[in-house]
């Protein structure tokens, strides 16, 4: 590679070689696990409020999920949309829809009524599953779709029997009862459909065939499914050990970040048990229980989003516990602030900790992750430096054209985790993945970065409009196609406003019809309806009315004014 910026990571040695190419596993995710399963039969592959599961076990499970899928019609290339938290049914279906070569749709639990609808339309998906406490999601829209079958998993039924009835004495009676006429199959039933099955269940899948399907809003801000193959995966996992050759089979890995999020399903379950490792598997947490979660299991490696790290610190919990267990502690899916980060390295040094929080960069159509500080070697405000195999291109906005070193220009990434494409979206496809001079095919990311002569990334802001809230990604277009669709409303406009915890917080401007008075109850009304079409961590945090709102010389709204406006605010409190 001649390319100037194409600069590898010199993870392996501390002069600052290149490594050598990495061997990537030539097969699906479930091969992948298989192979470490039968080298570790009795480690355990995760832990679940209280309960332990082996290696052994699991595949067991996986392999009974996989003979029931094929027993209710499931076959290769079949999209099966699983709406779950991370918990052990979530984990087996993953892998048991690997096995019988279909596709795993995943999506947020705490998606809205259309959200839902649209993930199963977009992906065509055939065969749902979910919680029960989610089943009336499911049930507002099984007319508008079309799933041959929807089975719904309970946290009760993998948990210990004691944690069990304290479970139904407390969250399990907020669940309402699913009608006994329900067109659905319950977890258990389904498993059992597995037992009766024995016929071939396992399906000849090559490493470059589609996976999984993630969503991200991608450059333009509307919302597309990401297909990633098993290699994608695959090759994650490989990644993430080059860059942590401290792991050892067996280290736990706290896996609160969510498996429908690239971040969760790649770094914290799929590169774990294709290694060996140990998840932690959390369905809800929450910032005193995360800190509870830590002290309890000895955790060997965290994730988080910057909010969570920030939250951990003021945790009383936290007081005094040792942190010597840790070996790697990594923070993406926003900007890690300078502040921040001396922050929480004083307060890992402060719990015994021999590490510092690593900052990393990355994006769905990678899977996560691609970029990453080194254990050895850190630059203040930097993201890192890429991968192994992965590589990193600083271009002039809108071109091909590569920049010299310090040149602000738009991020772009080749390598082993570069997404398939967009799904059914050759258009979207063909303007994020675009093949350069130099013969490799680039994803381009819409971010604008930096890149110095060691190979050290400096991510700078969006090229796109969008909000990040507590690590997740919010499109404003998205929102505001929402709410102009109420009765209501003439026109709005959503910005993100800065928060100390959120990073930013998400406010919509409206401007009522013509001949309608802004109320309390039209703000109630417009509240309600985002409560129903619009994920909980998007929802915007207040309404605000306005007569009209600012427009650019074409007639756009503009809502860089808006953005103004609340910093005004902030900076006069």
């Amino acid at each position: 590679m001649n390319n100037k910026n194409n600069v590898k990571a010199p993870w392996l040695d501390n002069y600052g070689n290149v490594p050598p190419t990495l061997e990537y596993f030539e097969g699906t995710m479930y091969d992948a696990v298989d192979i470490i399963a039968k080298r570790y039969p009795q480690y355990i592959v995760y832990d679940f409020m209280g309960r332990k599961t082996t290696y052994k076990s699991f595949m067991k499970s996986v392999e009974r999920c996989a003979r029931a899928l094929r027993a209710i019609g499931i076959r290769a290339g079949d999209r099966v949309t699983i709406c779950m938290p991370n918990c052990p049914q979530t984990v087996i279906m993953f892998y048991a829809v690997n096995v019988v070569g279909a596709v795993a749709n995943m999506i947020h639990p705490l998606s809205s009524e259309n959200e839902i609808e649209f993930y199963i339309r977009e992906s065509k998906s055939i065969l749902a599953i979910t919680l029960d406490q989610f089943y009336h999601k499911f049930e507002a829209i099984r007319q508008n779709v079309e799933l041959s079958n929807v089975i719904i998993a309970s946290i009760k039924d993998e948990l210990s029997q004691p944690i069990k009835t304290g479970y139904m004495l407390t969250e399990g009676r907020k669940i309402e009862k699913i009608p006994k006429d329900a067109p659905v199959m319950t977890w258990n039933y389904f498993m059992r459909l597995g037992d009766r099955y024995h016929w071939k269940y396992r399906i000849d899948r090559a490493a470059d065939d589609p996976a999984v399907i993630l969503y991200s809003g991608g450059t333009t801000g509307t919302t597309k499914g990401i297909l990633l193959s098993n290699k994608n995966f695959n090759a994650l996992g490989a990644q993430i050990i080059a860059t942590n050759p401290m792991f050892r089979p067996g280290d736990k890995m706290l896996a609160v970040m969510p498996m429908f999020h690239g971040f969760g399903l790649g770094v914290s379950i799929h590169s774990m048990l294709v290694n060996g490792g140990r998840c932690i598997l959390v369905p809800r947490f929450t910032a005193a229980s995360y800190a509870k979660l830590i002290k309890k299991y000895k955790c060997n490696f965290i994730a988080g989003v910057p909010t969570l790290y920030e939250a951990l610190i003021r945790q009383p919990v936290m007081n005094g516990v040792d942190l010597s267990c840790l070996k790697g502690v990594f923070s993406g899916g926003d900007s890690l602030s300078i502040e921040l980060k001396k922050k929480f390295d004083k307060f890992l040094y402060d719990h015994n900790a021999s590490v510092q929080i690593r900052e990393g960069y990355g994006t769905t159509e990678c899977v996560t992750a691609s970029c990453l500080t080194p254990i050895h070697m850190a630059k203040e405000g930097s993201i890192g430096q890429p991968f192994p195999d992965t590589f990193y291109k600083i271009v002039k906005v809108g071109t091909t054209d590569e920049q010299p070193y310090g040149e602000e220009g738009e991020i772009c990434i080749s390598g082993p985790t570069v997404m398939l494409g967009y799904l059914d979206r050759p258009e979207e496809t063909a303007n994020t993945l675009r093949t350069h001079a130099d013969g490799l095919t680039w994803v381009h990311t819409g971010d604008l970065g930096v890149m110095d002569d060691e190979g050290f990334v400096y991510f700078r802001q969006r090229i796109k409009r969008m909000i990040v809230t507590s690590g997740y990604n919010v499109y404003p277009s998205q929102l505001e196609n929402i709410i102009d669709a109420h009765d209501l409303v003439q026109m709005s406009c959503v910005i993100g406003v800065p928060d100390e915890y959120k990073m930013q917080k998400v406010k919509a401007f409206v401007m009522l019809k013509a001949g309608l008075t802004p109320s309390d109850e039209y703000r109630e009304i417009l509240m309600n309806y985002c409560k129903k079409n619009i994920a909980k961590y998007a929802l915007p945090y207040e309404i605000e009315f306005r007569d009209s709102l600012p427009t650019t010389l074409v007639g756009k709204v503009a809502y860089r004014e808006l953005e103004e406006e609340e910093l005004k605010k902030l900076n006069n409190k």
